[in-house]
């Protein structure tokens, strides 16, 4: 029986990916050591590094005058970081609203400053992208921070904000390397690794130059751009393994026929996804608006709740797993990363024709 993974992250990973890190897991090309054995200053490890980050700024077509960071502490630990480097003196930011991941975020930044809360689509149980027309930006706010995909909600920007000289910062710890953006456009984009680059541990920061080197003066080392821009992201030893396996993933991204192509492949998983579920006669209902569906978290009830358990129960039993919902929205989530197939999503959507066929 074929396994699909469905989780939120930890998520899966490309079997391709796997399987060669499972061949080098001993004996990386000759070198008598694992990868998780190396020093991070060796000649081997920084040849995994260099080629991660050039792989990764040829994907994106991430420009010169960006930092191409690879850090640790998560999206939470870059909730303070932020602040901490880009107020820059100035005593406020804009902060968008669209979900659980921004209130995290706009809780952390409340410590160091003044927070403007530009938009908010709270009163709609955040299942919508605000539209811009209506957000109320500071011209001299410090940054705008928004969340482009919002994993728990399923609430996904499809559109990038046009705000001027006003940095833009972006949480794109769930769709990065999902879809084709042009960086810069943005100051500083930040991901965690575990949903579409490697495996938990690892954090992805993308900075343009200007906004590095203008942190708070009590800023603890660790928290300033600058100590691991200056290192080249080796002012300590860094997640070394996670690194390996993002570069791995470049690699088979590259192969895959990069960012364009894996935005088409995503484009006809969520399709195929959503329209099973508005297909369904009301059995499921996905309750974000259309227009702002994620393409990478999908959520959804089923009509009759009392039927999630045994709806769960036996996707397990079809090698369909970690399909329950988050605790504070219930029901189901399919999160269907770069790394899901397209043969996983048509696995999910036969089962679940198959259960409301059953229980309809």
């Amino acid at each position: 029986m074929t396994i699909y993974n469905f989780s939120a992250g930890p998520a899966v990973l490309p079997r391709e990916v796997l399987l060669q890190a499972q061949a080098e897991l001993l004996d990386w090309h000759g070198s008598g050591m694992s990868v998780m054995e190396m020093s991070h200053r060796g000649k081997e490890f920084t040849g995994i590094h260099a080629r991660a980050e050039a792989d990764l700024r040829e994907l994106m077509g991430i420009p010169a005058n960006y930092k191409v960071l690879f850090l640790q502490g998560g999206a939470h630990l870059q909730f303070s970081m932020i602040p901490l480097n880009l107020l820059r003196g100035k005593t406020s930011a804009d902060y968008v609203n669209t979900g659980e991941w921004s209130k995290k975020a706009i809780g952390e930044a409340k410590k160091f400053g003044a927070v403007n809360i530009v938009a908010d689509n709270a009163d709609r149980n955040c299942t919508y992208v605000p539209a811009f027309d209506a957000w109320q930006c500071d011209p001299d706010a410090a940054y705008l921070h928004y969340t482009p995909n919002e994993t728990i909600g399923g609430v996904e920007f499809n559109w990038v904000p046009e705000v001027g000289d006003v940095p833009l910062v972006a949480d794109m710890s769930s769709n990065i390397l999902s879809r084709q953006i042009d960086v810069s456009k943005f100051g500083l984009i930040y991901a965690g690794a575990q949903k579409n680059i490697g495996p938990a541990g690892l954090t992805l920061v993308i900075v343009r130059d200007d906004l590095i080197g203008q942190a708070a003066a009590n800023t603890p080392t660790m928290l300033d751009y600058k100590t691991h821009a200056d290192a080249g992201s080796m002012y300590n030893t860094p997640p070394t393994y996670g690194i390996y396996i993002a570069g791995l993933v470049f690699q088979w991204l590259k192969k895959s026929g990069g960012i364009a192509a894996m935005e088409r492949a995503n484009i006809a998983k969520a399709d195929l996804l959503y329209a099973a579920i508005d297909a369904s006669n009301g059995f499921y209902h996905c309750p974000v608006n259309k227009a702002d569906r994620s393409r990478m978290n999908v959520p959804f009830t089923l009509k009759d709740a009392s039927l999630d358990g045994d709806f769960l129960k036996q996707a397990d039993a079809r090698g369909l797993l970690q399909l329950k919902g988050h605790r504070s929205v219930g029901g189901m989530r399919a999160s269907i990363y770069n790394a899901m197939p397209l043969a996983g999503v048509q696995a999910l959507v036969d089962f679940m024709n198959e259960f409301s066929g059953q229980h309809g």
